[in-house]
């Protein structure tokens, strides 16, 4: 039988039990306090002998958990970018804005293409920005390299002259396989075929607001094929003979179908057509649908100019190739200007305006915008909706 002293302190203790319990369902701050997590992360977080206080984690109840839940309804859609190894640098920072400002509320997963195998550091170093799904592709070579069609002495030639002439990477190979690849193959990888939509990223550019829509579900549901954000007129010495080859595109009888009623056209030329006034859309940022590009249209296009071989002969770029293509192969409403993604490439940007930029809350100059420049295109495509 237990003493009078022993029974007094069955009760006590038990008395404390059960009050710790009762109180502990109905406070979450007194069972946060004494929760057996707490009392372990205190433990471990206890000094070290020889050990650096820094080096012990900071424990998980100063975390806020991140729990974003992707949308139940997404497009067919991937993040794209073109990037070789020694770009990792600016990919990630680019890749960390993207993921900051939009994707890691969406997660819609990215393709990496390069001409060659991506190391270790490179997969490792993306992976761990995001939780969305990543995959990396290797560009085949006859999607990549100069044709054998092409005549190299002539291409020589012409380089040696751009050199001469100083213009921009006028010297180059890459650069000029690079605008070709962009031009007329690279939705045609593998890994680009389960999708429908695609953002372009390049490495080591700026993305200044949140974007809190899906720009994918918007192209979608409003019919949308070509998006953009900046539009500039082309160095003159690249494309000298680009637009008699569109124009004898467009004069080749069995080409009269490609041409959609109500397209751009008009964005491209100032005197209906006789010449092209060099805008295009800067492609290094789109958004666009890819039945654009693997549509018959586009693709006879592209089978045209690449014939020509100004890709070599000259240094087309892909951005007024693109441009021109969805010019003349969408209506001029599938071409969305979005004002509200604030993007930097250098030396240019586009910072939207007014109440966009408070609720993207963008952190750029709204009065560095180069919508409002001279030398911007963007008044020449206000210009054909009116």
């Amino acid at each position: 039988m237990l003493s009078p002293t022993r029974r007094y302190l069955l009760l006590v203790v038990g008395t404390v039990i059960t009050l710790h319990f009762i109180v502990s369902f109905a406070n979450e701050d007194y069972n946060h306090m004494v929760s057996l997590r707490r009392l372990k992360e205190h433990v471990l977080a206890a000094p070290t002998p020889g050990v650096p206080p820094y080096k012990v984690p900071v424990p998980a109840e100063y975390r806020i958990a991140q729990n974003y839940t992707a949308p139940e309804r997404k497009a067919s859609a991937a993040i794209v970018m073109l990037a070789r190894n020694s770009d990792i640098d600016g990919v990630v920072s680019s890749m960390k804005q993207v993921e900051d400002r939009f994707n890691k509320r969406f997660r819609y997963p990215y393709v990496f293409l390069n001409e060659e195998l991506f190391d270790d550091n490179f997969k490792n170093r993306v992976s761990e920005l995001t939780d969305a799904g990543v995959q990396f592709g290797l560009i085949p070579a006859e999607h990549w390299n100069q044709p054998a069609e092409i005549d190299e002495r002539k291409a020589s030639e012409a380089r040696e002259q751009m050199v001469k002439n100083r213009v921009i990477y006028g010297g180059s190979i890459p650069y000029r396989n690079m605008c070709r690849y962009n031009s007329g193959f690279f939705y045609r990888h593998e890994l680009l075929k389960p999708f429908q939509y695609y953002w372009r990223v390049e490495p080591s550019v700026t993305f200044f607001c949140d974007l809190e829509y899906d720009p994918f579900l918007y192209m979608q549901d409003n019919d949308k094929m070509y998006g953009f954000t900046v539009a500039l007129p082309e160095y003159i010495a690249t494309v000298p003979t680009l637009w008699d080859e569109v124009r004898a595109f467009m004069g080749n009888e069995s080409n009269k179908g490609l041409v959609v009623e109500g397209n751009a056209f008009d964005f491209l030329t100032d005197n209906g057509g006789k010449n092209y006034n060099l805008c295009h859309f800067w492609s290094n940022f789109e958004i666009a649908n890819l039945d654009l590009w693997r549509g018959p249209a586009y693709s006879a296009f592209f089978e045209h100019l690449d014939r020509a071989g100004g890709f070599y002969y000259e240094r087309w770029g892909d951005a007024p190739v693109h441009s021109i293509g969805a010019a003349l192969f969408a209506r001029k409403e599938q071409i969305h200007f979005f004002d509200d993604i604030g993007y930097r490439h250098e030396p240019y940007q586009h910072c939207p305006q007014g109440a966009a930029h408070a609720k993207g809350k963008c952190w750029c100059d709204p009065k560095q915008n180069f919508d409002n420049d001279y030398y911007s295109c963007k008044r020449k495509f206000d210009r054909i909706f009116q």
